[in-house]
């Protein structure tokens, strides 16, 4: 196997042995495992080829893109690792018709710097956008903090390159924004987590670079206000709004002591929110005598009212680039902030926007039921309703693991969310979709995953639970 890999991609391209040993563990660091072989290569004909051969002799694959994942979508004991890291690059942009067509292994800060030196963005953002690979984003559909303008990965994307499980190359790669031309294969393959096949490249939606941002920590006394506040600067704004964060305050602190940062305000508060508004109008993004755009004394001015109201209790508007840069490394820093409290119960939720407060009201009170000592750290995307639960849970055991779990999706049910937003399904979320997901979509997972992968070498074991 290993000899027909290499006369496919070359005998530097497959790994083995102590060269596996990045691709060889999860970013949490609770899964670790050891692949057949990982292979690296430079063209969709090769992967095509690789397809071909584990299909023919029922060898496990698994594509990898950038490895940050947190749901265990990416164990591969004995399989072969795909990586698609050498297929990088960004074949085209347009910027008349604001499309980018990029290869699967082009890591996403890289589009998002060469599309802004034609005055465009890809507007997907977060923590880990130095690493993570468009593939990646495209197969778990990530969502991150600019969600509240620009919508999910979904969203972001006109058309893929896909190899199926049998090797064949099935090229979707509409740059069309209608068309009906039958079933959303497409759609079927975003979010599937390489279960159906292989994104090998994509044509993606780009949209024109705010001319100034504007943004601010701000301090309400409770979830609702926030929301309220978000309403408020959406028409002020003209729904220019592109993040809407939460921070609590068990955050802000876990943060400070990990990195010495400065606290937010003077006085600490419980609901702390981070707001970037982006303008993209000329007159909104103007210079004013003191330097800075309209669009940040428009903030400023909506806020100096709302705090005059009672609506808000504390604001900060960034006056430079330098205090922008300070707030969001503050939320970006969530993963290892929260990571670093290991171990950790993970659970990436959404709710209605306008549940989240209940949610997290009746989560906290569950748990404290529970297990007196376990305690959650939280953030959230809050303008999409998406909410990182993390539970600290000292007396952690598999036992007290499931029990939070469980917890944490009867009171998301119960507010009529959904046990996974962002991160995907993987090997994590198993046991929540076999008790959660409604049997016949269930079934008809099943039914697609066997019509397009008859022999079930395509990262097996993920997303759909055994029947």
């Amino acid at each position: 196997m290993l000899d027909k890999l290499a006369q496919i991609v070359g005998d530097k391209q497959v790994l083995e042995g102590a060269d596996m040993e990045r691709y060889s563990r999860d970013f949490p660091g609770d899964f670790s495992w050891t692949p057949l072989a990982v292979v690296r290569p430079a063209n969709t004909a090769e992967v095509s080829d690789i397809v071909k051969l584990a299909n023919a002799t029922g060898t496990t694959v698994v594509p990898v893109s950038g490895n940050t994942g947190l749901a265990a979508g990416a164990i591969a004991e004995g399989a072969i690792m795909i990586s698609l890291e050498r297929m990088n690059a960004i074949r085209e942009v347009r910027a008349e018709a604001k499309i980018a067509v990029v290869e699967a292994g082009v890591i996403l800060a890289n589009l998002r710097g060469a599309v802004e030196e034609q005055g465009l963005i890809f507007p997907l953002t977060f923590g880990a956008q130095g690493s993570a690979m468009i593939g990646g984003n495209l197969s778990t559909n990530a969502g991150g903090s600019n969600v509240v303008r620009y919508g999910n990965t979904r969203d972001l994307c006109l058309g893929l390159e896909v190899v199926l499980p049998t090797g064949e190359v099935m090229d979707i790669m509409s740059e069309l924004h209608k068309d009906n031309s039958g079933y959303n294969l497409k759609h079927l393959m975003i979010g599937a987590e390489g279960t159906l096949g292989i994104i090998t490249a994509a044509v993606l939606k780009l949209f024109p670079k705010p001319r100034a941002y504007a943004t601010a920590m701000i301090a309400t006394d409770s979830l609702t206000s926030a929301l309220a506040l978000l309403g408020q600067l959406q028409a002020a704004t003209g729904g220019a709004v592109e993040a809407f964060e939460y921070m609590p305050q068990i955050y802000i602190e876990t943060h400070m002591k990990a990195t010495q940062a400065r606290a937010p305000f003077e006085e600490m508060h419980a609901v702390n929110i981070l707001v970037e508004v982006g303008a993209t109008a000329a007159r909104d993004a103007a210079e004013q005598d003191d330097g800075r755009a309209m669009i940040s004394h428009t903030l400023e001015d909506t806020l100096a009212t709302l705090f005059e109201d009672g609506v808000i209790l504390d604001a900060v508007v960034a006056q430079n680039e330098a205090q922008r840069r300070e707030m969001w490394e503050r939320r970006e820093a969530a993963a290892e902030i929260i990571f670093a409290q290991a171990p950790i119960i993970n659970n990436d939720i959404a709710v209605p926007v306008d549940k989240v407060e209940s949610f997290i009201n009746m989560a906290d009170q569950r748990i404290k039921e529970a297990d007196s000592e376990a305690y959650p750290l939280i953030v959230a995307h809050l303008g999409d309703g998406n909410v990182h639960y993390a539970v600290k849970a000292p007396n952690h055991s598999a036992d007290v693991k499931a029990q939070i779990v469980e917890i944490v999706e009867d009171c998301v049910l119960a507010h009529g969310g959904s046990f996974s937003a962002e991160h995907g399904i993987g090997t994590y979320k198993l046991p929540s979709m076999a008790r959660r997901k409604n049997p016949a979509a269930l079934a008809a997972m099943r039914a697609i995953k066997a019509a397009l992968d008859p022999n079930n070498i395509m990262n097996p074991g993920k997303v759909v639970p055994p029947e």
